[in-house]
């Protein structure tokens, strides 16, 4: 089985499971699920900081653990808080416009690079190489689509969902450079230090376009 038949394959049947258990988890269990996955990116954080050769001093190493580790705990934990405070179809949407921007940009950048002679326009090939302009659009697009789609359950206007889908992917997108920033950091290509996953990365692979977008979407909210 190929490399992208089986992150294809992961990648829905993780989505189907994310689906279901944010639809099916009653509110007083989001919390603590949202704990676990903080834990899971955090040691994670850890054991990839860990293989920085040379090693950092170690005072820029504690600030830098301490600022990664916060990002992702703020991050996460809106999610938790969107759900406790907003109900789960609310939670379940948030996830979302967020992960449905990084369909549409795997997707549109995907089939744009093999499609344009010359392939399409790298929006910053030496920190993500994979990542295009084309690929933005796609991401604004997907993301805009599902928020729109979501509207007879967040009663929004058809311009704050619009807004809102522009706010997730671009801030999703944000979060997926700032992740690659720190891969390329300490020397990885992807960020499978725990091994828990079937070629889809690492877990921060996974949440880094939910580490900056649901603050500032529970704040929109």
């Amino acid at each position: 089985m190929g490399g992208t038949t089986r992150r294809t394959i992961t990648g829905i049947a993780i989505g189907a499971a994310v689906i279901a258990a944010i639809l099916l988890v009653p509110p007083r269990a989001i919390a603590p699920v949202v704990v676990c996955l903080i834990a899971l990116a955090a040691l994670e954080f850890t054991l990839l900081l860990r293989r920085k050769s040379p090693r950092p001093p170690v005072i820029a190493a504690a600030l830098l653990w301490l600022v990664g580790v916060a990002v992702i705990a703020c991050g996460l934990w809106s999610l938790a808080a969107t759900g406790i405070r907003h109900g789960n179809i609310m939670l379940l949407y948030i996830v979302a416009i967020v992960k449905f921007s990084d369909v549409g940009g795997f997707a549109v950048g995907t089939a744009t690079s093999r499609l344009m002679k010359g392939g399409n326009h790298k929006m910053c090939p030496s920190l993500s190489p994979g990542k295009s302009w084309e690929g933005l659009l796609g991401s604004f697009v997907f993301s805009c689509i599902v928020s729109c789609a979501f509207i007879p359950a967040t009663h929004f206007a058809v311009s704050k969902a619009l807004a809102f889908g522009l706010v997730a992917a671009f801030l999703g997108t944000a979060g997926d450079l700032v992740e690659s920033k720190f891969k390329r950091w300490v020397g990885v290509k992807d960020s499978s230090a725990l091994k828990i996953t079937n070629g889809m990365g690492g877990v921060l692979d996974m949440l880094d376009s939910l580490t900056i977008a649901p603050a500032v979407l529970l704040l929109l909210i």
